[in-house]
């Protein structure tokens, strides 16, 4: 059945022929079982909200634990954006990339089912001073590993080059041993095996992680998701968001307090606190400097996911030293980004007619 879907995805990609995915039956849940699976969507099952809609677990006759991803109607997700994010997670193979299980069109429900990581999302520990303590520096090591294994295959090893697009904190989930599992496909594109680059009038994401040419002109790449990765590396080590920054020593975002860190010689005081008894010095300060190569103005400066993952492996390759980064925070004072409507953390989902160069800006709602 995996065999037919590819195979009617790469119908669709390659000759723009519409697909009826509801013929994929082995895929296919009825809204039955997903309504008596959840105890019909209680609120005591709901784990949170995601960029399209709620999230809630699920236990199966066969008692497997599923998360169910249950859109909202009046979402900016239509159903080409629906089949994407169906026919695109239902592909891809990776330890690093949650599993999409099946998904159910009843009702005018689109629903989704999908492997359940029970240790909930990345935010929910390395943003909690009360749980910050369970991530250890070998466990955040780790994570970091996995999260560029995860894009590296989305990148270059899958059949496909997979651009994400809403690389962020919350869309990391932790399966029971820790480990990494990058989620929400819902608005990744896929990219030609020559195409490098994309542009769109339509910028979506989370403000904060998006790079600079992605929120200013809607250009993205894989260097545009290497950004995000950079954004998520440096929340990682120091425990905070980028969004969400406390002003220090006149830095306004987590990037340019980073960059000031590195510049002084003083890395190591953006390492989290509550790793400072235990972590490996030089581990911190190669991903801090890594991290800052990834956030990078010039997209061309950003290494590739595949030296990202080379450079975490291999202590004798040599790291770029890294020219003063991207702040894209500081624009929201500048005037090249709207003021109104943008609030940290959240997805971008619906244009508002606002540039400079005719590009669409987008208003943020809640995730």
């Amino acid at each position: 059945m995996c065999w037919l879907l590819k195979r009617r995805a790469k119908k669709k990609y390659d000759t723009n022929v519409g697909y009826d995915i509801t013929t994929i039956d082995s895929l296919q849940y009825d809204y039955a079982t997903i309504e008596a699976a959840t105890d019909k969507f209680s609120d005591a099952n709901k784990l949170g909200e995601g960029g399209f809609g709620e999230v809630y677990k699920g236990i199966l006759s066969n008692q497997q634990e599923i998360a169910v991803k249950k859109l909202s109607r009046g979402s900016g997700q239509g159903d080409e954006e629906f089949k994407n994010e169906v026919v695109l997670v239902a592909k891809l193979q990776h330890r690093s990339l949650v599993r999409l299980l099946g998904f159910c069109l009843e009702r005018e429900e689109r629903i989704l089912v999908y492997e359940y990581a029970p240790n909930k999302s990345l935010d929910y520990f390395v943003f909690d001073p009360a749980k910050q303590g369970q991530l250890d520096w070998l466990r955040r090591y780790k994570i970091i590993e996995g999260i560029a294994r995860g894009i590296l295959y989305l990148h270059e090893d899958s059949r496909l080059r997979i651009i994400h697009r809403d690389l962020k904190a919350s869309n990391i989930l932790l399966d029971g041993d820790m480990n990494p599992k990058i989620s929400d496909f819902g608005m990744a594109r896929i990219f030609g095996v020559d195409q490098t680059q994309g542009t769109t009038r339509r910028v979506v994401g989370t403000y904060g992680y998006m790079s600079p040419e992605y929120a200013m002109q809607g250009q993205f790449s894989v260097k545009s998701d290497a950004y995000s990765f950079g954004v998520l590396v440096l929340e990682i080590v120091s425990g905070q968001r980028n969004s969400d920054f406390y002003e220090t020593e006149g830095a306004q975002d987590l990037i340019s307090y980073a960059w000031k860190l590195w510049k002084d010689g003083r890395s190591l005081e953006l390492l989290d606190p509550v790793l400072r008894d235990n972590y490996s010095r030089n581990e911190v300060i190669r991903c801090i400097q890594l991290g800052l190569l990834c956030v990078q103005e010039d997209p061309a400066d950003r290494p590739t996911m595949a030296t990202v993952v080379l450079l975490l492996n291999s202590y004798s390759a040599t790291l770029q030293v890294p020219k003063q980064p991207a702040f894209v925070l500081q624009s929201r004072t500048d005037g090249r980004m709207p003021d109104k409507g943008l609030e940290s953390d959240q997805s971008t989902s619906r244009s508002m007619p606002w540039s400079n160069n005719e590009v669409s800006i987008t208003e943020l709602y809640p995730r």
